[in-house]
């Protein structure tokens, strides 16, 4: 059955409003109209089996019917904080993190920052990155779509986050303890913050003040991983080692 994403917002009194590109491709490329079911999900893994009401130019009117949970949730909420690089490296890490199982991601503003956004540009960059995770969402079939926060500094970040998070940054001056050894030997947590420096890294006192509120830095190995590559490893052996990437075998 054709699966589409709408925001909560759009599911209102036993109604499901469908706008946008979804309308051209329901009714122009599926060609589906009143009677037709569709399955709508709300991006939060709440899914609907709805059928088509009225389907016009501009919005397709379903009726709401069995609402279940959507399965294949992560385990384990994994939220990565991203020092905002240049070019579209961000681009590459919302699409490829989602496909993994990324629950949110935060761009973070570094000193080391090169790409300065503000104002329009600000708001573009945000706009284009939700995007890029709603098309990811449908391609790899999750039933949610990861959360796309607008840039934000350091400040803002530690203080949101849960004191219940394990908080990680990998830091390439790290030399004691090691990802690998970090994962082993702690349980399992609900929520899950990794830290991720621009292209040129964290400044020393920026993971100073990550760790004097319990942020832990390990090393991730030998080898220097570029941004856009150290991210996605992480969240990749995290969610192998404590969540269902890999199998729940």
């Amino acid at each position: 059955m054709p699966r589409f994403f709408v925001s909560p917002e759009q599911i209102k009194d036993g109604r499901i409003i469908i706008t946008g590109p979804d309308v051209v491709h329901i009714t122009r490329v599926l060609r589906l109209g009143r009677g037709d079911c569709l399955t709508v999900l709300d991006g939060r893994g709440r899914s609907y089996e709805a059928v088509i009401e009225k389907a016009g130019a501009a919005e397709v009117v379903c009726v709401a019917g069995s609402v279940t949970a959507a399965g294949g949730l992560p385990a384990v909420k994994v939220t990565l904080v991203q020092g905002i690089p240049r070019g579209d490296k961000m681009d590459f890490i919302v699409q490829k993190g989602t496909e993994l199982g990324m629950h949110r991601l935060i761009p973070l503003i570094c000193r080391r920052s090169v790409v300065k956004l503000e104002g329009d540009k600000s708001f573009r960059r945000l706009e284009r990155w939700r995007r890029i995770a709603l098309e990811a969402s449908k391609q790899c079939r999750r039933p949610d779509v990861p959360e796309v926060d607008a840039p934000a500094g350091w400040d803002r970040v530690l203080a949101g986050m849960p004191p219940e998070a394990a908080a990680l940054i990998p830091w390439e001056e790290e030399d004691g303890e090691t990802l690998k050894d970090f994962l082993r030997r702690s349980l399992p947590k609900e929520e899950v913050y990794v830290f991720i420096g621009p292209e040129g890294g964290f400044d020393p006192g920026e993971v100073d003040k990550a760790r004097a509120v319990g942020v832990r830095p390990v090393t991730l190995g030998p080898r220097i991983l570029r941004t856009e590559t150290a991210g996605l490893a992480v969240l990749v052996m995290v969610l192998y080692q404590w969540g269902d990437l890999g199998g729940n075998g």
